[in-house]
C-alpha cells in the first residue's frame, strides 16, 4: 500500500507533466496559422492560433478613398473570420492535450 506521501509526491509529478505539456500545447497553438477571408478575397489577415495578427492582405482594388467604409468593414469581418479558425484550431489542440494526458473532455485547467 502506498503511503500518503507517495501519492502526493505521485500527484505532485502528474500536475508538473500537465503543466509541461499544457505550456508546450500553448507553444504550439503560437506557431499554428489560420487565414481569415472576406469580400471574396479581397482582404485577408493571417494569424496564430492564440489569437496573435500576423499579416494582412488587401487587394489593391480597395485601395481608393471611396471605399474606405467598404475596407474597414472588410477587415473587421476578415479578423472576426480568422478570430473564428484561431478559436477552432486552439480548441481542437487543447481537447488533443487533454486526451493525451487522458483528462475527460471539457475538463478546465488552471492554465
Amino acid at each position: 500500500m502506498k503511503s500518503m506521501e507517495d501519492m502526493i509526491k505521485a500527484a505532485q509529478a502528474a500536475a508538473e507533466t500537465i503543466g509541461r505539456q499544457m505550456n508546450e500545447t500553448q507553444a504550439k497553438l503560437d506557431s499554428l496559422e489560420v487565414e481569415g477571408v472576406s469580400g471574396g478575397g479581397l482582404v485577408r489577415i493571417r494569424c496564430s492560433a492564440k489569437g496573435r495578427v500576423i499579416g494582412v492582405g488587401i487587394d489593391d482594388s480597395l485601395m481608393q478613398p471611396s471605399e474606405k467604409g467598404i475596407l474597414e468593414d472588410l477587415i473587421a469581418a476578415a479578423f472576426h473570420d480568422a478570430r473564428g479558425k484561431a478559436d477552432e484550431v486552439a480548441g481542437r489542440e487543447m481537447a488533443n492535450a487533454q486526451q493525451g494526458l487522458g483528462l475527460p473532455p471539457g475538463f478546465k485547467l488552471p492554465f
